[in-house]
Protein backbone atom coordinates (compact mmCIF):
# COMPACT_ATOMS: atom_id res chain seq x y z
CA UNK A 1 0.00 0.00 0.00
CA UNK A 2 0.95 3.61 -0.88
CA UNK A 3 0.43 6.79 1.20
CA UNK A 4 -2.27 7.67 -1.46
CA UNK A 5 -4.14 10.33 1.66
CA UNK A 6 -3.32 11.69 4.94
CA UNK A 7 -6.46 12.48 5.88
CA UNK A 8 -8.16 11.28 8.81
CA UNK A 9 -7.74 9.74 11.79
CA UNK A 10 -4.62 7.99 12.73
CA UNK A 11 -4.08 7.00 16.34
CA UNK A 12 -0.61 6.69 17.78
CA UNK A 13 -0.64 3.57 18.73
CA UNK A 14 0.66 1.53 21.75
CA UNK A 15 2.75 -0.81 21.85
CA UNK A 16 1.34 -3.71 24.71
CA UNK A 17 3.88 -5.61 27.79
CA UNK A 18 3.14 -8.50 29.50
CA UNK A 19 3.82 -9.16 32.95
CA UNK A 20 7.19 -9.44 32.74
CA UNK A 21 7.40 -6.16 30.47
CA UNK A 22 8.60 -8.08 27.11
CA UNK A 23 6.71 -6.82 24.34
CA UNK A 24 3.96 -8.92 24.18
CA UNK A 25 3.27 -8.75 20.05
CA UNK A 26 -0.04 -10.60 20.31
CA UNK A 27 -2.05 -7.64 22.52
CA UNK A 28 0.07 -5.44 20.45
CA UNK A 29 -1.66 -6.81 17.38
CA UNK A 30 -5.05 -6.80 19.31
CA UNK A 31 -4.61 -3.55 20.06
CA UNK A 32 -3.70 -2.51 16.29
CA UNK A 33 -6.85 -4.57 14.74
CA UNK A 34 -9.08 -2.97 16.88
CA UNK A 35 -8.00 -0.06 15.58
CA UNK A 36 -8.44 -0.72 12.27
CA UNK A 37 -11.80 -2.69 12.85
CA UNK A 38 -13.29 0.41 14.78
CA UNK A 39 -12.73 2.59 11.14
CA UNK A 40 -9.44 4.58 12.20
CA UNK A 41 -7.57 5.81 8.42
CA UNK A 42 -4.48 5.09 9.64
CA UNK A 43 -1.89 3.18 12.13
CA UNK A 44 1.57 4.84 13.54
CA UNK A 45 3.40 2.89 15.70
CA UNK A 46 6.19 3.40 17.33
CA UNK A 47 5.89 7.02 18.20
CA UNK A 48 5.62 8.20 21.46
CA UNK A 49 2.58 6.27 22.79
CA UNK A 50 4.55 3.14 21.12
CA UNK A 51 7.35 4.06 23.42
CA UNK A 52 10.13 3.82 20.53
CA UNK A 53 12.78 4.78 22.81
CA UNK A 54 11.89 2.15 25.63
CA UNK A 55 12.32 -0.43 22.65
CA UNK A 56 15.61 -2.44 22.05
CA UNK A 57 16.90 -2.12 18.22
CA UNK A 58 15.47 -5.80 17.14
CA UNK A 59 11.47 -5.22 19.59
CA UNK A 60 11.24 -1.77 17.14
CA UNK A 61 11.99 -4.25 14.29
CA UNK A 62 9.88 -7.11 15.67
CA UNK A 63 6.44 -4.61 16.42
CA UNK A 64 7.06 -3.35 13.21
CA UNK A 65 6.40 -6.82 11.53
CA UNK A 66 3.80 -7.31 13.75
CA UNK A 67 1.58 -4.13 12.62
CA UNK A 68 2.35 -5.01 8.70
CA UNK A 69 1.45 -8.63 9.68
CA UNK A 70 -2.05 -7.98 11.23
CA UNK A 71 -2.81 -4.79 9.54
CA UNK A 72 -2.87 -6.85 6.03
CA UNK A 73 -2.74 -4.17 4.24
CA UNK A 74 -6.31 -2.62 5.47
CA UNK A 75 -4.51 1.18 6.21
CA UNK A 76 -1.44 2.34 5.59
CA UNK A 77 1.26 2.39 8.41
CA UNK A 78 3.42 5.32 9.69
CA UNK A 79 6.28 4.00 11.40
CA UNK A 80 8.68 6.11 13.87
CA UNK A 81 12.24 7.06 13.69
CA UNK A 82 13.59 7.93 16.70
CA UNK A 83 16.98 7.18 17.66
CA UNK A 84 19.68 8.88 19.24
CA UNK A 85 22.37 9.24 16.41
CA UNK A 86 21.41 9.43 12.40
CA UNK A 87 23.15 6.93 11.32
CA UNK A 88 20.60 4.85 13.67
CA UNK A 89 17.93 6.63 12.50
CA UNK A 90 18.87 6.10 8.69
CA UNK A 91 19.45 2.36 9.38
CA UNK A 92 15.84 1.70 10.84
CA UNK A 93 14.62 3.86 7.68
CA UNK A 94 16.33 1.27 5.73
CA UNK A 95 14.61 -1.38 7.69
CA UNK A 96 11.59 -0.23 7.75
CA UNK A 97 10.93 0.18 4.32
CA UNK A 98 11.84 -3.56 3.63
CA UNK A 99 9.80 -4.81 6.56
CA UNK A 100 6.68 -2.92 4.90
CA UNK A 101 5.76 0.39 6.25
CA UNK A 102 4.10 2.49 3.93
CA UNK A 103 5.64 5.84 5.60
CA UNK A 104 8.22 7.34 8.15
CA UNK A 105 7.69 9.63 10.87
CA UNK A 106 11.43 11.80 11.46
CA UNK A 107 11.91 12.73 14.59
CA UNK A 108 15.10 15.30 15.72
CA UNK A 109 18.10 12.73 17.23
CA UNK A 110 17.12 12.33 21.44
CA UNK A 111 18.82 14.30 23.61
CA UNK A 112 20.73 16.42 21.67
CA UNK A 113 19.87 19.78 20.61
CA UNK A 114 20.66 20.70 16.69
CA UNK A 115 21.52 23.85 14.84
CA UNK A 116 18.64 24.32 11.83
CA UNK A 117 21.80 23.28 9.75
CA UNK A 118 22.45 20.11 11.88
CA UNK A 119 19.13 19.02 11.87
CA UNK A 120 18.54 19.76 8.35
CA UNK A 121 21.66 16.95 7.53
CA UNK A 122 20.06 14.70 9.95
CA UNK A 123 16.21 14.52 8.19
CA UNK A 124 18.02 14.66 4.77
CA UNK A 125 20.55 11.70 5.91
CA UNK A 126 17.35 9.65 7.13
CA UNK A 127 15.50 10.28 3.75
CA UNK A 128 18.04 9.13 2.08
CA UNK A 129 18.22 6.26 3.29
CA UNK A 130 14.78 4.55 1.65
CA UNK A 131 12.21 5.82 -0.93
CA UNK A 132 9.25 5.85 1.64
CA UNK A 133 7.28 9.47 2.38
CA UNK A 134 8.38 11.07 5.14
CA UNK A 135 6.32 13.32 8.28
CA UNK A 136 8.57 15.62 10.06
CA UNK A 137 7.42 15.33 13.74
CA UNK A 138 7.30 18.91 15.83
CA UNK A 139 7.18 18.81 19.38
CA UNK A 140 9.22 21.23 21.24
CA UNK A 141 7.58 20.92 24.41
CA UNK A 142 8.39 16.86 24.03
CA UNK A 143 11.75 17.07 22.53
CA UNK A 144 13.07 20.59 23.13
CA UNK A 145 14.30 20.98 18.97
CA UNK A 146 11.77 23.11 16.69
CA UNK A 147 10.98 22.37 13.51
CA UNK A 148 11.32 25.90 12.18
CA UNK A 149 10.55 27.56 8.79
CA UNK A 150 14.02 27.93 8.11
CA UNK A 151 14.86 24.22 8.83
CA UNK A 152 11.67 23.06 6.55
CA UNK A 153 13.22 25.70 3.15
CA UNK A 154 16.67 23.56 3.45
CA UNK A 155 14.40 20.36 2.97
CA UNK A 156 12.15 22.19 0.33
CA UNK A 157 13.58 19.98 -2.23
CA UNK A 158 13.20 16.50 -0.83
CA UNK A 159 10.37 15.19 -2.58
CA UNK A 160 9.93 12.38 0.08
CA UNK A 161 9.81 14.69 2.33
CA UNK A 162 5.95 15.36 1.93
CA UNK A 163 4.24 16.46 5.71
CA UNK A 164 4.44 17.71 9.20
CA UNK A 165 3.27 16.56 12.39
CA UNK A 166 2.54 19.71 13.93
CA UNK A 167 2.32 19.42 17.75
CA UNK A 168 3.07 22.65 18.70
CA UNK A 169 0.65 24.01 20.89
CA UNK A 170 0.39 27.46 19.41
CA UNK A 171 -2.07 26.75 16.45
CA UNK A 172 -0.78 30.11 14.36
CA UNK A 173 2.24 27.87 13.26
CA UNK A 174 -0.46 26.56 10.73
CA UNK A 175 -1.32 29.69 9.17
CA UNK A 176 2.45 30.61 9.30
CA UNK A 177 3.27 27.42 7.60
CA UNK A 178 0.49 27.91 4.92
CA UNK A 179 1.47 31.37 4.17
CA UNK A 180 5.07 30.16 3.44
CA UNK A 181 4.98 26.78 1.92
CA UNK A 182 1.11 26.96 0.50
CA UNK A 183 0.76 22.87 -0.23
CA UNK A 184 4.10 22.48 -0.46
CA UNK A 185 4.06 20.15 3.01
CA UNK A 186 0.77 18.10 4.25
CA UNK A 187 0.22 19.28 7.79
CA UNK A 188 -1.45 16.86 10.48
CA UNK A 189 -2.64 18.20 13.56
CA UNK A 190 -0.56 16.07 16.49
CA UNK A 191 -1.91 17.66 19.67
CA UNK A 192 -5.16 16.39 20.89
CA UNK A 193 -6.18 19.56 23.04
CA UNK A 194 -6.04 21.62 19.82
CA UNK A 195 -6.69 18.81 17.25
CA UNK A 196 -10.65 20.54 15.72
CA UNK A 197 -8.76 24.25 15.70
CA UNK A 198 -5.37 22.66 13.69
CA UNK A 199 -8.26 20.62 11.26
CA UNK A 200 -9.75 24.09 10.93
CA UNK A 201 -6.81 25.82 10.20
CA UNK A 202 -5.49 23.75 7.02
CA UNK A 203 -4.37 20.41 9.10
CA UNK A 204 -5.04 17.32 6.52
CA UNK A 205 -5.62 15.00 9.36
CA UNK A 206 -5.04 14.16 13.18
CA UNK A 207 -2.87 11.99 14.77
CA UNK A 208 -4.19 11.36 17.59
CA UNK A 209 -2.94 9.64 21.32
CA UNK A 210 -6.67 9.00 22.75
CA UNK A 211 -8.15 8.00 19.69
CA UNK A 212 -6.66 4.37 21.30
CA UNK A 213 -9.21 4.65 23.92
CA UNK A 214 -11.87 6.20 22.27
CA UNK A 215 -11.58 5.96 18.14
CA UNK A 216 -15.21 5.50 17.09
CA UNK A 217 -15.72 9.55 18.32
CA UNK A 218 -11.96 10.67 17.16
CA UNK A 219 -13.61 9.21 13.60
CA UNK A 220 -16.89 10.59 14.06
CA UNK A 221 -15.55 13.86 15.20
CA UNK A 222 -13.06 14.20 11.73
CA UNK A 223 -15.62 12.89 9.84
CA UNK A 224 -18.37 15.64 10.93
CA UNK A 225 -16.40 18.21 10.50
CA UNK A 226 -15.93 16.83 6.93
CA UNK A 227 -19.19 16.93 6.24
CA UNK A 228 -19.38 20.24 7.11
CA UNK A 229 -21.73 19.52 10.46
CA UNK A 230 -19.97 21.43 12.73
CA UNK A 231 -22.09 21.60 15.42
CA UNK A 232 -21.95 17.56 15.81
CA UNK A 233 -18.31 17.71 15.66
CA UNK A 234 -17.69 20.73 18.50
CA UNK A 235 -19.98 18.49 20.69
CA UNK A 236 -17.70 15.58 20.62
CA UNK A 237 -14.92 17.60 20.67
CA UNK A 238 -16.44 19.26 24.05
CA UNK A 239 -17.04 15.81 25.37
CA UNK A 240 -13.54 14.68 24.62
CA UNK A 241 -11.86 18.01 25.92
CA UNK A 242 -11.02 16.46 29.48
CA UNK A 243 -9.18 13.82 28.34
CA UNK A 244 -7.69 15.62 25.53
CA UNK A 245 -5.73 17.52 27.53
CA UNK A 246 -4.01 14.72 28.80
CA UNK A 247 -2.26 14.30 25.65
CA UNK A 248 -0.47 17.17 26.46
CA UNK A 249 1.11 16.24 29.42
CA UNK A 250 4.44 14.39 30.11
CA UNK A 251 2.63 11.39 31.54
CA UNK A 252 0.67 11.22 28.35
CA UNK A 253 1.68 7.46 27.65
CA UNK A 254 1.01 6.41 30.95
CA UNK A 255 -2.57 8.08 31.06
CA UNK A 256 -3.26 7.01 26.98
CA UNK A 257 -2.74 3.47 29.03
CA UNK A 258 -4.47 3.46 31.52
CA UNK A 259 -7.30 5.05 29.61
CA UNK A 260 -7.11 1.65 27.10
CA UNK A 261 -7.15 -0.64 30.20
CA UNK A 262 -10.21 1.17 31.71
CA UNK A 263 -11.89 0.67 28.49
CA UNK A 264 -10.77 -2.92 27.50
CA UNK A 265 -8.37 -2.11 24.94
CA UNK A 266 -4.90 -2.95 26.38
CA UNK A 267 -2.87 -2.86 29.72
CA UNK A 268 -1.56 0.04 31.58
CA UNK A 269 1.88 -1.66 31.35
CA UNK A 270 5.07 0.59 30.41
CA UNK A 271 8.48 0.31 30.52
CA UNK A 272 10.98 2.44 32.71
CA UNK A 273 11.82 5.06 33.36
CA UNK A 274 7.93 5.42 33.12
CA UNK A 275 5.61 3.95 35.83
CA UNK A 276 2.10 3.17 35.74
CA UNK A 277 -0.08 6.26 37.34
CA UNK A 278 -0.67 6.04 40.99
CA UNK A 279 -1.81 7.91 43.85
CA UNK A 280 -3.94 11.39 43.23
CA UNK A 281 -3.02 11.25 39.53
CA UNK A 282 -4.39 8.02 38.55
CA UNK A 283 -7.78 8.60 40.46
CA UNK A 284 -7.91 11.95 38.14
CA UNK A 285 -7.60 9.85 35.05
CA UNK A 286 -9.60 7.27 36.21
CA UNK A 287 -12.35 9.59 36.88
CA UNK A 288 -11.82 11.38 34.14
CA UNK A 289 -12.06 8.21 31.73
CA UNK A 290 -14.63 6.55 33.42
CA UNK A 291 -17.27 10.19 33.22
CA UNK A 292 -16.45 10.13 29.44
CA UNK A 293 -17.01 6.70 29.18
CA UNK A 294 -20.42 6.92 30.92
CA UNK A 295 -21.43 10.19 28.72
CA UNK A 296 -20.08 8.68 25.46
CA UNK A 297 -21.74 11.57 22.56
CA UNK A 298 -22.04 8.09 19.72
Amino acid sequence: MVMKSWSGVFPAATTQFAPDLSVDIEATQRGYDALVRDGVHGLVVLGTCGENNSLEAAEKRRVLEAAVEVVAGRVPIIVGVSEMTTVQGASFAKDAEKIGANALMALPAMVYVPTENELAKHFRTIAGASGLPIMLYNNPPAYRTAISIGVLRQLADLKTVVAIKESAPDTRRFTDLINEFGERYILMAGLDDVALEALMLGAAGWISGLTSAFPQESVELVAALARGDLKKAMRIYRWFMPLLHLDADHDLVQSIKLAEQIMGRGSERVRMPRLPLEGARRAAVTAMVEQAAKTRPL
